[in-house]
């Protein structure tokens, strides 16, 4: 059988109402065994559109969060989980992705993904189109990310970016460049990652362009699998050096685990059972929940798994008996 990747955990983040609050919660992030501190990349505040969308408002922008966080810890790892690529000129997010990965020593992980939250498009203005052509920009931005990282100079033609005639600077403390993460949950964006991410990120298939029962149904077990066959499929011989990852967005450390999933899958259409088995769900006593990720890294191969900040607390024992194992 093979090695099995370690596992390490994340926390995700999305507000904090003062910079001491921001550097405390990234110290206790650091204190508690995470090994990544992570936000994501939204720009919409709390009104009509952020609530057609069910997505969360997110106080804090990335990029400064993420400097603030490396700045207020020794090794804790940052990141964003992820850059919405549509949201960035692919040479700009490159050289703040450097400089990020030069302050911090070394600590970024760079999370890259195609868009999906139809609404904010809308909200701000930028045309929100099909996702063929999206991936398609995903994939050149993240050429142009790595040739602006190496030591050859940024020569680049493609189709919706053209780049060429100087050399990227800064360069990044990790070599190559910062581990590339990217994620999502259809075919062409998981074979995307299989040929080119260190880390895969397994999300929901967002193609209703919200938060509901249509994404969090296309992720259960079985179709979970198939993703990982998609990402299997399209790396070849490389999927043995990946790392895979998920985020536990329903995450509930209780000795009440079947009243609890039971009462979220009816909210998303599912039976309770089928939700104790979701891959982005975990339910029960804290050796129930080791037990079960063990499972799962047998079963899928994910030994990277990511937590809200409001369930870092709760989670933490888990972290203790788990990280690094």
């Amino acid at each position: 059988m093979a090695e099995q990747t370690p596992f390490r955990f994340g926390v995700q983040s999305f507000a904090a109402s003062s910079a001491r609050e921001w550097a405390e919660r990234a110290r206790s992030v650091e204190d508690l065994g995470y090994s990544v501190l992570s936000l994501a990349d939204h720009y919409i505040g709390p009104g009509p559109a952020q609530e057609a969308t069910s997505h969360p408002p997110q106080e804090l922008a990335a990029v400064p969060a993420m400097a603030a966080a490396a700045s207020a810890t020794r090794s804790l790892r940052i990141a964003c989980r992820v850059f919405c690529a549509d949201y960035h000129h692919p040479i700009v997010l490159a050289k703040e992705a450097a400089t990020l990965d030069l302050l911090s020593e070394g600590r970024l992980e760079i999370g890259l993904g195609a868009g999906w939250l139809e609404g904010e498009y809308d909200a701000i203005g930028i045309p929100f189109e099909r996702p063929g052509l999206r991936i398609a920009k995903l994939a050149e931005a993240v050429t142009i990310l790595k040739q602006h990282m190496s030591d050859q100079p940024i020569e680049f033609d493609g189709k919706h970016f053209r780049v060429h005639g100087f050399d990227g600077r800064p360069k990044p403390v990790q070599k190559p460049h910062p581990p590339i993460m990217i994620g999502g949950g259809a075919p062409r964006i998981l074979s995307l990652a299989g040929r080119e991410a260190d880390i895969v990120s397994f999300n929901f298939n967002n193609r209703s362009g919200v938060i509901g029962p249509d994404g969090v149904q296309t992720s259960t077990a079985e179709l979970t699998l198939e993703k990982v066959g998609w990402v299997k499929k399209a790396a070849g011989e490389r999927f043995g050096e990946l790392e895979l990852e998920i985020g536990a967005y329903f995450t509930f450390v209780t000795d009440q685990s079947q009243a609890v999933s039971d009462g979220i899958g009816a909210a998303f259409g599912l039976t309770g059972e089928e939700m104790r088995a979701h891959p982005h769900a975990l339910f029960g006593t804290v050796d129930t929940i080791c037990d079960e990720l063990v499972r799962r890294r047998e079963l899928y191969g994910i030994s990277y798994v990511t937590v809200n900040d409001i369930h870092m607390l709760d989670f933490a024992p888990v972290v203790a008996k788990l990280a690094g194992q």
